[in-house]
Protein backbone atom coordinates (compact mmCIF):
# COMPACT_ATOMS: atom_id res chain seq x y z
CA UNK A 1 0.00 0.00 0.00
CA UNK A 2 2.31 2.40 -1.47
CA UNK A 3 3.48 2.44 -4.52
CA UNK A 4 3.19 5.87 -6.54
CA UNK A 5 0.52 7.15 -3.97
CA UNK A 6 -2.10 8.19 -6.44
CA UNK A 7 -5.14 7.22 -4.68
CA UNK A 8 -5.06 10.13 -2.47
CA UNK A 9 -6.30 13.74 -2.15
CA UNK A 10 -5.43 14.33 1.49
CA UNK A 11 -2.61 12.85 3.85
CA UNK A 12 -5.15 10.04 5.54
CA UNK A 13 -5.90 8.97 2.05
CA UNK A 14 -2.58 8.94 1.14
CA UNK A 15 -1.46 6.54 3.84
CA UNK A 16 -4.64 4.04 3.20
CA UNK A 17 -4.92 3.99 -0.13
CA UNK A 18 -1.48 4.42 -1.75
CA UNK A 19 -0.85 0.76 -1.79
CA UNK A 20 -2.96 0.24 -4.47
CA UNK A 21 -1.99 2.09 -7.31
CA UNK A 22 0.21 1.23 -9.39
CA UNK A 23 -1.66 0.00 -11.47
CA UNK A 24 -3.21 3.22 -12.11
CA UNK A 25 -0.31 4.26 -14.05
CA UNK A 26 -1.09 1.98 -16.87
CA UNK A 27 -3.03 4.16 -20.19
CA UNK A 28 -6.29 3.72 -20.21
CA UNK A 29 -5.64 2.71 -24.07
CA UNK A 30 -4.70 -1.10 -22.91
CA UNK A 31 -7.41 -3.00 -23.88
CA UNK A 32 -9.23 -5.36 -21.08
CA UNK A 33 -8.62 -8.58 -20.24
CA UNK A 34 -10.28 -10.98 -22.39
CA UNK A 35 -14.45 -12.22 -20.73
CA UNK A 36 -13.87 -16.28 -20.54
CA UNK A 37 -16.93 -18.01 -19.90
CA UNK A 38 -16.92 -20.97 -17.37
CA UNK A 39 -18.42 -24.74 -17.38
CA UNK A 40 -20.90 -25.43 -14.66
CA UNK A 41 -19.78 -29.00 -15.00
CA UNK A 42 -15.66 -28.31 -14.49
CA UNK A 43 -13.73 -28.31 -11.02
CA UNK A 44 -17.00 -26.94 -9.66
CA UNK A 45 -18.01 -28.78 -6.49
CA UNK A 46 -21.22 -27.56 -5.17
CA UNK A 47 -20.54 -29.23 -2.05
CA UNK A 48 -18.39 -26.99 -0.98
CA UNK A 49 -21.55 -24.03 -0.13
CA UNK A 50 -20.50 -21.49 1.56
CA UNK A 51 -22.39 -20.59 5.32
CA UNK A 52 -25.97 -19.95 4.87
CA UNK A 53 -27.25 -16.81 6.59
CA UNK A 54 -30.65 -16.65 8.18
CA UNK A 55 -33.46 -14.13 7.06
CA UNK A 56 -35.00 -13.10 10.15
CA UNK A 57 -33.71 -11.42 13.11
CA UNK A 58 -35.22 -13.65 15.72
CA UNK A 59 -32.70 -16.54 14.49
CA UNK A 60 -30.22 -14.11 15.97
CA UNK A 61 -31.94 -14.56 19.41
CA UNK A 62 -32.05 -18.04 19.58
CA UNK A 63 -28.41 -19.00 17.98
CA UNK A 64 -25.82 -20.69 20.36
CA UNK A 65 -23.10 -17.42 21.56
CA UNK A 66 -19.61 -18.08 20.11
CA UNK A 67 -16.48 -16.83 21.93
CA UNK A 68 -15.30 -15.76 18.87
CA UNK A 69 -18.27 -14.30 16.55
CA UNK A 70 -16.26 -12.98 13.78
CA UNK A 71 -12.76 -13.72 14.22
CA UNK A 72 -11.13 -12.88 11.23
CA UNK A 73 -10.85 -10.38 7.91
CA UNK A 74 -13.66 -12.25 6.11
CA UNK A 75 -15.05 -14.35 8.85
CA UNK A 76 -13.79 -17.45 8.06
CA UNK A 77 -10.40 -18.59 6.78
CA UNK A 78 -12.01 -19.24 3.17
CA UNK A 79 -12.75 -15.37 3.33
CA UNK A 80 -16.12 -16.04 2.14
CA UNK A 81 -17.25 -12.78 3.77
CA UNK A 82 -20.79 -14.44 4.06
CA UNK A 83 -22.32 -14.21 7.98
CA UNK A 84 -23.91 -16.27 9.90
CA UNK A 85 -25.84 -14.16 11.69
CA UNK A 86 -29.39 -13.08 10.54
CA UNK A 87 -29.57 -9.15 10.93
CA UNK A 88 -31.62 -7.12 8.55
CA UNK A 89 -32.12 -3.45 8.65
CA UNK A 90 -33.88 -1.11 9.62
CA UNK A 91 -31.22 -0.39 12.54
CA UNK A 92 -30.69 1.43 15.48
CA UNK A 93 -27.53 2.65 17.07
CA UNK A 94 -26.66 1.62 20.27
CA UNK A 95 -23.25 3.10 20.47
CA UNK A 96 -20.24 4.75 18.71
CA UNK A 97 -16.53 4.84 19.24
CA UNK A 98 -14.31 7.80 17.72
CA UNK A 99 -11.07 6.07 16.45
CA UNK A 100 -9.36 9.14 15.84
CA UNK A 101 -7.83 8.06 12.24
CA UNK A 102 -8.99 6.04 9.41
CA UNK A 103 -10.11 2.39 9.98
CA UNK A 104 -9.21 1.34 7.01
CA UNK A 105 -10.10 -2.77 7.60
CA UNK A 106 -12.91 -3.57 9.56
CA UNK A 107 -12.95 -5.09 13.52
CA UNK A 108 -12.83 -8.75 14.79
CA UNK A 109 -15.53 -9.74 17.65
CA UNK A 110 -14.27 -12.43 20.09
CA UNK A 111 -14.84 -12.46 23.67
CA UNK A 112 -17.14 -9.96 24.61
CA UNK A 113 -14.68 -7.26 22.40
CA UNK A 114 -14.56 -5.59 19.31
CA UNK A 115 -10.95 -5.15 18.63
CA UNK A 116 -10.41 -2.33 16.15
CA UNK A 117 -7.25 -1.22 14.47
CA UNK A 118 -6.40 2.18 13.06
CA UNK A 119 -3.92 3.71 10.55
CA UNK A 120 -2.21 5.79 13.08
CA UNK A 121 -0.87 2.05 14.89
CA UNK A 122 -3.50 2.19 18.02
CA UNK A 123 -5.59 -0.73 19.13
CA UNK A 124 -8.13 -1.21 21.23
CA UNK A 125 -10.28 -3.67 22.46
CA UNK A 126 -14.04 -2.30 23.29
CA UNK A 127 -16.74 -3.79 24.89
CA UNK A 128 -18.98 -5.28 22.23
CA UNK A 129 -22.11 -4.38 25.02
CA UNK A 130 -21.13 -0.42 25.13
CA UNK A 131 -18.17 0.86 23.68
CA UNK A 132 -16.48 1.12 26.36
CA UNK A 133 -12.40 0.24 26.35
CA UNK A 134 -11.47 -2.51 27.74
CA UNK A 135 -7.58 -2.49 26.60
CA UNK A 136 -5.44 0.16 24.50
CA UNK A 137 -2.22 -0.43 22.97
CA UNK A 138 -0.34 2.23 20.70
CA UNK A 139 2.32 1.25 18.30
CA UNK A 140 4.11 3.79 17.99
CA UNK A 141 6.46 4.40 14.86
CA UNK A 142 4.43 1.91 13.15
CA UNK A 143 0.96 2.22 11.00
CA UNK A 144 -2.06 -0.58 10.65
CA UNK A 145 -3.78 -1.21 8.00
CA UNK A 146 -5.03 -4.78 8.04
CA UNK A 147 -7.77 -6.88 10.34
CA UNK A 148 -6.67 -7.97 13.93
CA UNK A 149 -7.48 -11.52 13.75
CA UNK A 150 -8.04 -13.92 17.13
CA UNK A 151 -7.86 -17.40 17.99
CA UNK A 152 -7.22 -19.78 21.02
CA UNK A 153 -7.05 -16.35 23.14
CA UNK A 154 -4.38 -14.36 21.29
CA UNK A 155 -4.84 -11.08 18.93
CA UNK A 156 -2.56 -11.35 15.56
CA UNK A 157 -2.08 -7.16 14.32
CA UNK A 158 0.27 -6.79 11.66
CA UNK A 159 2.66 -3.40 11.45
CA UNK A 160 3.55 -1.46 8.89
CA UNK A 161 6.01 1.31 8.63
CA UNK A 162 4.75 4.34 10.31
CA UNK A 163 3.90 6.60 6.96
CA UNK A 164 2.60 3.04 5.74
CA UNK A 165 4.26 3.31 2.67
CA UNK A 166 8.46 3.60 3.62
CA UNK A 167 11.10 1.56 2.21
CA UNK A 168 13.39 0.14 4.11
CA UNK A 169 11.52 0.90 7.22
CA UNK A 170 10.80 -2.84 9.65
CA UNK A 171 7.11 -3.77 10.16
CA UNK A 172 6.29 -6.88 11.95
CA UNK A 173 3.65 -9.64 13.47
CA UNK A 174 2.57 -9.07 17.21
CA UNK A 175 0.39 -11.39 19.11
CA UNK A 176 -1.42 -9.69 22.13
CA UNK A 177 -3.28 -11.54 24.19
CA UNK A 178 -7.09 -10.98 23.79
CA UNK A 179 -8.30 -10.06 27.50
CA UNK A 180 -5.13 -8.56 28.59
CA UNK A 181 -3.60 -6.59 25.45
CA UNK A 182 -0.20 -7.70 26.88
CA UNK A 183 2.27 -8.82 24.44
CA UNK A 184 2.88 -12.73 23.83
CA UNK A 185 5.85 -11.99 21.33
CA UNK A 186 6.62 -10.10 18.28
CA UNK A 187 7.95 -10.95 15.09
CA UNK A 188 10.36 -8.43 13.87
CA UNK A 189 11.47 -7.70 10.27
CA UNK A 190 9.12 -7.23 7.14
CA UNK A 191 6.35 -5.07 7.13
CA UNK A 192 2.87 -6.70 7.04
CA UNK A 193 0.19 -5.23 5.21
CA UNK A 194 -1.63 -9.35 5.25
CA UNK A 195 -4.58 -10.08 7.50
CA UNK A 196 -3.18 -13.28 9.82
CA UNK A 197 -4.53 -16.50 9.16
CA UNK A 198 -4.80 -18.82 11.92
CA UNK A 199 -5.11 -22.84 11.30
CA UNK A 200 -4.59 -25.15 14.20
CA UNK A 201 -1.26 -23.87 15.73
CA UNK A 202 0.02 -21.97 12.72
CA UNK A 203 -0.47 -18.57 12.11
CA UNK A 204 0.34 -17.61 7.94
CA UNK A 205 0.87 -14.19 6.77
CA UNK A 206 2.34 -12.22 3.49
CA UNK A 207 4.87 -9.32 3.70
CA UNK A 208 6.61 -6.67 1.41
CA UNK A 209 9.61 -8.93 1.49
CA UNK A 210 7.44 -11.33 -1.31
CA UNK A 211 7.13 -13.93 1.13
CA UNK A 212 4.31 -16.12 2.99
CA UNK A 213 5.69 -17.07 6.42
CA UNK A 214 4.42 -19.76 8.64
CA UNK A 215 4.57 -19.59 12.48
CA UNK A 216 3.87 -20.86 15.36
CA UNK A 217 1.09 -19.05 16.97
CA UNK A 218 1.66 -19.52 20.34
CA UNK A 219 5.60 -19.00 19.85
CA UNK A 220 6.18 -17.13 17.15
CA UNK A 221 9.17 -19.74 16.38
CA UNK A 222 9.35 -19.48 11.98
CA UNK A 223 8.06 -23.13 10.96
CA UNK A 224 8.57 -22.02 7.02
CA UNK A 225 8.46 -19.31 4.45
CA UNK A 226 7.83 -19.29 0.52
CA UNK A 227 9.17 -16.88 -1.43
CA UNK A 228 6.95 -15.38 -4.20
CA UNK A 229 7.21 -13.39 -7.38
CA UNK A 230 6.64 -9.81 -5.33
CA UNK A 231 4.81 -8.79 -2.44
CA UNK A 232 2.35 -10.44 -0.67
CA UNK A 233 -0.05 -8.21 0.53
CA UNK A 234 -3.84 -10.28 0.17
CA UNK A 235 -4.35 -12.19 3.01
CA UNK A 236 -3.87 -15.75 2.77
CA UNK A 237 -6.45 -18.12 2.69
CA UNK A 238 -7.12 -21.50 3.69
CA UNK A 239 -8.92 -25.09 2.06
CA UNK A 240 -7.87 -28.61 1.92
CA UNK A 241 -4.75 -28.36 3.48
CA UNK A 242 -3.54 -25.74 1.36
CA UNK A 243 -3.01 -22.24 1.58
CA UNK A 244 -3.85 -19.69 -1.38
CA UNK A 245 -2.49 -15.84 -1.73
CA UNK A 246 -2.18 -13.27 -4.62
CA UNK A 247 0.75 -11.06 -5.33
CA UNK A 248 1.48 -7.74 -6.79
CA UNK A 249 2.94 -9.27 -9.45
CA UNK A 250 0.12 -10.59 -10.87
CA UNK A 251 0.25 -14.09 -9.45
CA UNK A 252 -1.96 -16.17 -7.25
CA UNK A 253 0.27 -18.84 -5.49
CA UNK A 254 -0.79 -22.61 -3.80
CA UNK A 255 0.98 -23.83 -1.07
CA UNK A 256 0.76 -26.92 0.83
CA UNK A 257 0.20 -25.37 4.42
CA UNK A 258 1.93 -28.11 6.33
CA UNK A 259 5.24 -27.60 4.43
CA UNK A 260 5.31 -24.20 2.28
CA UNK A 261 5.92 -26.19 -0.76
CA UNK A 262 4.58 -25.07 -3.44
CA UNK A 263 1.06 -26.63 -5.32
CA UNK A 264 0.59 -24.63 -8.06
CA UNK A 265 1.08 -20.88 -9.66
CA UNK A 266 -1.58 -19.26 -11.99
CA UNK A 267 -1.17 -15.09 -13.32
CA UNK A 268 -3.93 -13.01 -14.52
CA UNK A 269 -4.12 -12.52 -18.22
CA UNK A 270 -2.54 -8.59 -18.25
CA UNK A 271 -0.40 -8.81 -14.89
CA UNK A 272 -1.71 -6.21 -13.05
CA UNK A 273 -1.77 -6.09 -8.85
CA UNK A 274 -4.08 -9.00 -7.07
CA UNK A 275 -4.31 -6.64 -4.07
CA UNK A 276 -8.11 -8.04 -2.98
CA UNK A 277 -8.07 -11.27 -1.51
CA UNK A 278 -9.37 -14.22 -2.64
CA UNK A 279 -11.89 -16.44 -1.31
CA UNK A 280 -12.57 -20.55 -1.56
CA UNK A 281 -15.88 -21.96 -2.39
CA UNK A 282 -17.05 -24.43 -4.76
CA UNK A 283 -13.36 -26.21 -5.38
CA UNK A 284 -12.95 -22.36 -6.58
CA UNK A 285 -10.41 -19.77 -6.27
CA UNK A 286 -12.02 -16.41 -6.92
CA UNK A 287 -9.82 -13.32 -6.94
CA UNK A 288 -10.07 -9.58 -8.05
CA UNK A 289 -7.78 -8.10 -9.93
CA UNK A 290 -6.72 -4.51 -10.47
CA UNK A 291 -7.21 -4.89 -14.36
CA UNK A 292 -11.22 -4.94 -13.74
CA UNK A 293 -11.51 -8.68 -13.87
CA UNK A 294 -12.43 -11.33 -11.57
CA UNK A 295 -10.72 -14.87 -12.27
CA UNK A 296 -11.67 -17.97 -11.02
CA UNK A 297 -9.20 -20.49 -10.83
CA UNK A 298 -9.29 -24.75 -9.77
CA UNK A 299 -8.47 -24.93 -6.18
CA UNK A 300 -6.77 -28.03 -6.81
CA UNK A 301 -5.28 -27.30 -10.70
CA UNK A 302 -4.88 -23.83 -11.04
CA UNK A 303 -6.31 -23.87 -14.47
CA UNK A 304 -8.07 -20.88 -15.34
CA UNK A 305 -11.86 -21.25 -15.40
CA UNK A 306 -13.42 -18.05 -16.34
CA UNK A 307 -12.79 -14.30 -16.33
CA UNK A 308 -15.41 -11.39 -15.59
CA UNK A 309 -14.75 -8.14 -16.79
CA UNK A 310 -16.45 -5.49 -13.46
CA UNK A 311 -15.17 -2.08 -14.43
CA UNK A 312 -11.72 -0.11 -14.10
CA UNK A 313 -10.37 -0.93 -11.08
CA UNK A 314 -11.30 -3.91 -8.37
CA UNK A 315 -9.85 -3.87 -4.76
CA UNK A 316 -12.69 -5.54 -3.49
CA UNK A 317 -12.36 -8.75 -2.18
CA UNK A 318 -15.08 -10.79 -3.66
CA UNK A 319 -17.90 -12.31 -1.20
CA UNK A 320 -18.84 -15.78 -2.42
CA UNK A 321 -22.72 -17.31 -1.61
CA UNK A 322 -25.66 -18.99 -3.18
CA UNK A 323 -23.25 -19.82 -6.05
CA UNK A 324 -22.79 -15.86 -6.98
CA UNK A 325 -19.46 -13.74 -6.36
CA UNK A 326 -19.86 -10.71 -5.18
CA UNK A 327 -17.79 -7.70 -6.10
CA UNK A 328 -17.03 -3.99 -6.97
CA UNK A 329 -15.51 -1.66 -8.61
CA UNK A 330 -14.13 2.08 -8.47
CA UNK A 331 -16.57 3.02 -11.51
CA UNK A 332 -19.35 2.64 -9.21
CA UNK A 333 -20.19 -0.74 -10.68
CA UNK A 334 -21.53 -3.76 -8.19
CA UNK A 335 -21.93 -7.52 -9.96
CA UNK A 336 -23.45 -10.58 -9.12
CA UNK A 337 -20.90 -13.31 -11.10
CA UNK A 338 -22.35 -16.38 -11.39
CA UNK A 339 -20.07 -18.30 -9.51
CA UNK A 340 -19.81 -21.42 -12.02
CA UNK A 341 -19.76 -19.79 -15.63
CA UNK A 342 -18.78 -16.12 -14.97
CA UNK A 343 -22.31 -15.19 -16.34
CA UNK A 344 -23.02 -11.55 -14.80
CA UNK A 345 -26.88 -12.17 -12.68
CA UNK A 346 -27.18 -8.74 -11.88
CA UNK A 347 -25.16 -4.88 -11.62
CA UNK A 348 -25.89 -2.05 -9.91
CA UNK A 349 -24.55 1.40 -10.17
CA UNK A 350 -23.10 3.00 -7.38
CA UNK A 351 -22.16 6.93 -7.22
CA UNK A 352 -18.83 5.91 -5.90
CA UNK A 353 -15.96 4.11 -5.66
CA UNK A 354 -16.18 0.74 -4.23
CA UNK A 355 -12.66 -0.32 -2.32
CA UNK A 356 -13.65 -2.60 0.51
CA UNK A 357 -14.38 -6.21 0.23
CA UNK A 358 -18.57 -6.74 1.10
CA UNK A 359 -20.49 -8.94 3.73
CA UNK A 360 -23.29 -11.45 2.87
CA UNK A 361 -25.63 -11.12 5.42
CA UNK A 362 -29.28 -12.68 6.08
CA UNK A 363 -29.70 -12.31 2.02
CA UNK A 364 -28.65 -8.91 1.79
CA UNK A 365 -24.79 -7.67 0.39
CA UNK A 366 -22.88 -4.77 2.57
CA UNK A 367 -20.56 -2.34 0.29
CA UNK A 368 -19.39 1.57 1.21
CA UNK A 369 -18.40 3.76 -0.55
CA UNK A 370 -15.27 5.56 -1.04
CA UNK A 371 -15.35 9.45 -1.74
CA UNK A 372 -11.81 9.64 -3.37
CA UNK A 373 -10.70 6.53 -4.02
CA UNK A 374 -8.51 6.56 -6.88
CA UNK A 375 -8.09 10.57 -7.01
CA UNK A 376 -5.41 10.25 -9.79
CA UNK A 377 -6.41 7.20 -11.99
CA UNK A 378 -5.48 7.26 -15.41
CA UNK A 379 -9.35 4.97 -15.82
CA UNK A 380 -13.10 6.14 -14.84
CA UNK A 381 -13.64 6.41 -11.13
CA UNK A 382 -16.90 7.30 -10.06
CA UNK A 383 -17.09 10.45 -7.50
CA UNK A 384 -19.47 10.39 -4.94
CA UNK A 385 -20.43 10.89 -0.95
CA UNK A 386 -19.46 8.23 0.98
CA UNK A 387 -21.30 5.72 2.81
CA UNK A 388 -22.79 1.89 3.24
CA UNK A 389 -25.28 0.61 1.54
CA UNK A 390 -27.39 -2.68 1.08
CA UNK A 391 -28.46 -4.21 -2.00
CA UNK A 392 -30.75 -7.57 -2.01
CA UNK A 393 -28.58 -10.18 -2.57
CA UNK A 394 -30.76 -12.13 -5.47
CA UNK A 395 -31.84 -9.18 -7.10
CA UNK A 396 -29.57 -6.10 -7.02
CA UNK A 397 -32.31 -3.95 -5.92
CA UNK A 398 -31.17 -1.02 -3.27
CA UNK A 399 -32.68 -2.26 0.03
CA UNK A 400 -30.75 0.28 2.62
CA UNK A 401 -28.40 2.64 3.32
CA UNK A 402 -26.45 4.45 6.10
CA UNK A 403 -24.54 7.90 5.73
CA UNK A 404 -21.32 6.72 6.76
CA UNK A 405 -18.57 3.88 5.54
CA UNK A 406 -15.30 4.04 3.31
CA UNK A 407 -13.13 1.24 3.16
CA UNK A 408 -15.29 -1.54 4.93
CA UNK A 409 -18.72 -3.11 5.32
CA UNK A 410 -20.52 -4.38 8.32
CA UNK A 411 -19.48 -7.30 10.87
CA UNK A 412 -21.89 -9.02 13.39
CA UNK A 413 -22.39 -11.03 16.21
CA UNK A 414 -25.35 -12.88 17.72
CA UNK A 415 -26.74 -9.49 18.91
CA UNK A 416 -25.06 -6.24 17.01
CA UNK A 417 -24.22 -5.12 13.62
CA UNK A 418 -20.44 -3.13 13.93
CA UNK A 419 -20.20 -0.74 10.87
CA UNK A 420 -17.40 1.42 10.47
CA UNK A 421 -17.46 4.71 8.97
CA UNK A 422 -14.16 6.79 7.96
CA UNK A 423 -12.83 6.78 11.62
CA UNK A 424 -15.80 5.45 13.70
CA UNK A 425 -17.02 2.28 14.99
CA UNK A 426 -21.33 2.29 15.63
CA UNK A 427 -22.84 -0.26 16.80
CA UNK A 428 -26.10 -1.53 15.25
CA UNK A 429 -29.05 -3.55 16.47
CA UNK A 430 -32.27 -4.58 14.39
CA UNK A 431 -35.48 -3.23 15.16
CA UNK A 432 -38.83 -3.69 14.67
CA UNK A 433 -38.77 -7.55 14.20
CA UNK A 434 -38.49 -10.54 16.34
CA UNK A 435 -40.43 -8.73 19.12
CA UNK A 436 -37.80 -5.57 19.11
CA UNK A 437 -38.31 -2.54 20.50
CA UNK A 438 -39.47 -0.50 16.93
CA UNK A 439 -36.37 2.24 15.55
Amino acid sequence: MRKNLLIAVALAVLLLAGAAVAAMILTRDEPAPPVIRGSPTVEFDTTEEPASTAVDTATTEEAEPSAEPWPTYGYDIARTHVSPYGHRPPYRRLWRFRAGAAIEFPPTVAYGNVYVSQIAGHLWALDAETGKEVWHRWFDGHCQAATPTVANGIVYQPLLPKRCNTRGDPGAMIAINARTGKTIWRFNGPPVESTALVVGDTVYFGSWDNNLYALDAKTGKLRWKFTADDEVNTAPVYAHGTVYVGTDGGRVFAVWADSGKLRWQAEAIRREYFYATPAVAYGRVFIANTDGTVYAFGAKTGNLLWTQRVGTYVYTAPAVWDRKVYVGSYDGSVMAIDAATGDVRWRYGAPAALHGGPTVMAGLVYFTKCSNCGFRAVRTVARGERGTFALNARTGKLVWTFPDGKFSPPVADEERVYLMGYSTVYALVACGRGGRPAC
